[in-house]
């Protein structure tokens, strides 16, 4: 099966090498993708004459229905698509879920919002303002759909939840879109278009999806347009220097590698601490640790280590890795051979600074053909000190995380998760108010989300990880300085927000709907 791309309203083959995409289990090849060919300039002015005005002219009601009925019809082939994310993505049962659950639920809750807004087209924000001693002429801010096209550069970790991360919030905002899904994982992707095609919800290009490599698509970008990326800061540092980019001073997002850590508490025993380990070593281990929120940086209290290392290293070593096919398999291989050889340099690089607790190398996969697949056992260190620098500066996209002392003190607390120069996400474990109330707000300016772990939610908390699409997603710093989700803040990268001034039951009439 060769995947060709969804553009101009039609499916169209590329052009240029092709590349095999694998199961990356047994390395079969599933199916290969074209690298080029596309007309990038045609396909994103497309978007812009056909998608833009269709959504446009809908209200905030009308594309909530497009959107939710576009979900439905994905929903009737679920359990199809799990059996594909198995098969192409390495994932197990679980994890395929935690993807494509995650992205239905994502864009059921814009849903949500886009009915909660309702028959209208733009959003007032805030109250009309005197401008003047008279009460006539105001000022009233308000917020209406960007004239562009959303360009949607994704990660090869989560075709399902990334692409709809991203294209809930651009959809309501009444945004046409072009995604363009990592090739690794590109099968999963081409599915969901086929069927997001098939069933005809959307309006005519409101939606076009590219399987093909990126080079000169930011070459076609405009005024008006808006870019979202995720993946490697180099790689974000790249999209955001592009000259057409610059030229056309095009709103940028990114969101990038991320240090994320999880802070335990001096004090912390029972529900919390159970809590604490489980959440951890479910981060280490979900995804084969291939998620931007996973847990890099592990802080425990210095005469708290040895039992951390014992308790945490015990329940790694328990972890069933193998073909995720399998039954009683709970860690898949990582996506492809490109990305088993980064992980293990960054392995290497952390054996030079630490000593390896666990793991390391390929192991014996369960029912695997012996040498196929692109495994990577649970693998921990331990840091001799906080000091060591590569801790807090590498991020192994793997089943990797790192053990660190610190002194318990609120401050050392604070101070090391600031050292990782900006995350999407970290957790601190403690019950005591005093720890949190000194610990917290060092921490919260150099991440995007700050999760406190205590007994109270430990029955209900859905885990350090979750991106949930009522709290914001970015962060601050290298995690690329950007924000997604966060409820209805997820549309603001959309909307352009204008201040009218002006007679008050003139602007009443023309910013009504």
């Amino acid at each position: 099966m060769t995947l060709q791309s969804f553009v101009l309203g039609r499916w169209v083959s590329g052009a240029g090498p092709v590349v095999p995409l694998l199961d990356p289990s047994t390395e079969e090849v599933l199916g290969e993708a074209s690298t080029g060919g596309l007309d990038w300039s045609a396909a994103l002015d497309s978007a812009r004459r056909v998608g833009g005005p269709a959504l446009r002219a809908m209200t905030f009601a009308e594309r909530a229905e497009r959107l939710e009925a576009l979900v439905k019809a994905l929903h009737v082939h679920r359990d199809a698509l799990i059996e594909l994310a198995v098969a192409s993505g390495g994932n197990t049962r679980g994890d395929a879920k935690f993807d494509i659950d995650g992205g239905f639920g994502t864009a059921m809750a814009y849903v949500a919002i886009g009915k909660a807004l309702g028959a209208r087209r733009g959003i007032l924000d805030g109250e009309a303002e005197a401008l003047t001693r008279g009460p006539r002429y105001v000022g009233q801010h308000a917020l209406a759909s960007v004239p562009g096209v959303a360009i949607h550069l994704n990660a090869f970790n989560f075709p399902v939840w990334g692409l709809f991360e991203k294209l809930g919030p651009a959809l309501i905002a009444g945004v046409p879109v072009l995604a363009k899904p990592a090739l690794p994982s590109a099968l999963l992707a081409h599915r969901v278009t086929q069927l997001a095609v098939e069933c005809g919800a959307l309006p005519e290009g409101a939606l076009s999806v590219a399987f093909a490599e990126p080079e000169g698509l930011l070459d076609a970008v405009q005024p008006g347009d808006v870019v979202s990326f995720t993946g490697s800061s180099r790689v974000g540092r790249l999209v955001r220097a592009h000259p057409a980019v610059l030229d056309g001073f095009v709103r940028v997002n990114v969101e990038a590698d991320s240090v994320n850590a999880a802070v335990l508490g001096p004090e912390v025993e029972d529900e919390t601490f159970d809590l604490f380990l489980a959440e951890v070593a479910r981060e280490i281990t979900q995804k084969a640790g291939q998620k931007c929120t996973a847990v890099r940086r592990i802080f425990v209290p210095a005469d708290r280590l040895a039992e951390v290392e014992g308790e945490l290293s015990a329940r790694l070593a328990a972890v069933v890795m193998g073909n995720p096919r399998s039954s009683g398999v709970k860690l898949g291989p990582v996506m492809s051979a490109a990305q088993r050889q980064h992980v293990s340099d960054g392995i290497l690089r952390l054996d030079g600074a630490c000593t390896r607790v666990l793991g390391g190398g390929r192991g014996q996969p369960l029912e695997v053909p012996e040498g196929k697949g692109f495994f990577v056992e649970p693998t921990l260190f331990r840091a001799p000190n906080a000091d060591v620098g590569v801790v807090h500066h590498e991020e192994v996209f793997g089943p990797v995380a790192t053990l660190v002392p610190y002194d318990g003190s609120p401050e050392s607390a604070g101070a090391l998760v600031a050292r990782g120069r900006g995350g999407l996400c970290a957790s601190v474990y403690s019950d005591d108010k005093a720890f949190l109330e000194r610990a917290l707000p060092l921490a919260a300016p150099w991440v995007g989300r700050l999760n406190v772990g205590s007994a109270k939610i430990a029955p209900h908390s859905p885990g350090h990880g979750a991106v949930l699409p009522s709290s914001c997603h970015g962060g601050p710093g290298r995690a690329g300085g950007g924000q997604e989700l966060g409820g209805r803040r997820g549309l603001e990268l959309y909307l352009q927000r204008t201040a009218y001034q002006g007679d008050r039951p003139l602007l009443e009439k023309l910013l009504d709907g």
